[in-house]
């Protein structure tokens, strides 16, 4: 089973700070990196070092083919991408003592892929093959769309979360993977006490994986209800866990493992990324995984 990612490619530029950035206030860095980044480009590096057979599609900039040979390095076929006349997306993050961070994103080439490009790209994919889909880019609504009538199975992750997320047909979906912020925007609530009910109530028969931190995870499908603990580790930053466990998942679930195999490496790979610094240079290796498992 193919995987096609369509989704964001970033430069990020991480700060490190005593504390993050209030309103109105300045802060020292302690220090500055360059990474490689954007939720997109992370779950695909994810699933190519999970061992999917992936397939990256998206634009950068004139400035952003190093990302296209890093992903390509990972193991991705990144002949999806295209060299946009619009600067390639990037990122600042501030990142605390403790590992939170605050992302401050610009959409640049993310948000100019023209629509032929996603026709010619899909065209190459089949019935059962994947399409995975973050809320970096333009045109997810006619992505799912198109690969609905293709009989593609759709996973969205609706990240960052924004209102518009709701207009997209999510009836089409084949599941949602999210945290615990992105559930509370989908089904409009701040009580988070039952949220994957909520959100299981309203995406019917799609699956739905919520990751909920240090708590773990929890999976519903239909009458099937499977939850998680976390891994205990040491944090240092935890900007692309998400995206880790995102992309171990659906590498895992791609190859017909079960789910309770699939949220396990899942929550593996995500706890050994967090013990490291940077976004997609923090993802862990298959065989690191199976080591620590």
């Amino acid at each position: 089973m193919r995987i096609l990612n369509f989704g964001s490619l970033n430069i990020d530029h991480v700060y490190r700070v005593k504390r993050i950035a209030r309103p109105g206030e300045t802060v020292d860095s302690e220090s500055y990196q360059i990474f490689a980044g954007g939720k997109g480009a992370n779950q695909t590096a994810a699933l190519a070092l999970a061992g999917a057979q992936v397939t990256h599609a998206g634009a950068v900039g004139p400035d952003g083919g190093w990302l296209i040979d890093k992903l390509a390095a990972f193991g991705a076929d990144t002949s999806g991408i295209v060299i946009s006349e619009h600067p390639t997306g990037h990122a600042v993050i501030q990142i605390d003592p403790g590992g939170e961070n605050s992302i401050l994103i610009h959409g640049g080439a993310n948000r100019e892929i023209p629509r032929a490009h996603m026709q010619d790209v899909l065209s190459r994919f089949n019935e059962g093959d994947i399409l995975l889909l973050q809320n970096e880019i333009n045109q997810i609504h006619y992505l799912i769309s198109e690969a609905f009538l293709r009989r593609m199975k759709i996973y969205f992750n609706p990240a960052p979360f924004a209102p518009t997320v709701l207009d997209h047909p999510l009836h089409q979906l084949s599941g949602m993977i999210l945290n615990e912020t992105e559930a509370a925007g989908m089904v409009g609530t701040s009580d988070t006490r039952d949220l994957p009910a909520q959100v299981a109530e309203n995406l019917h028969r799609a699956e739905v994986v919520l990751t909920m931190g240090a708590r773990g995870c929890q999976y519903l499908h239909g009458e099937q209800r499977t939850s998680l603990p976390a891994r205990e580790t040491e944090i240092v930053d935890t900007t692309a866990a998400g995206d880790t466990f995102i992309g171990f998942f659906l590498a895992q679930r791609s190859r017909s493992l079960s789910v309770e195999d699939a949220l396990l490496h899942a929550t593996t790979a995500a706890g050994l990324c967090v013990s490291r610094s940077g976004a997609m240079d923090s993802i862990p290796t298959a065989a690191e995984v199976a080591r620590a498992l």
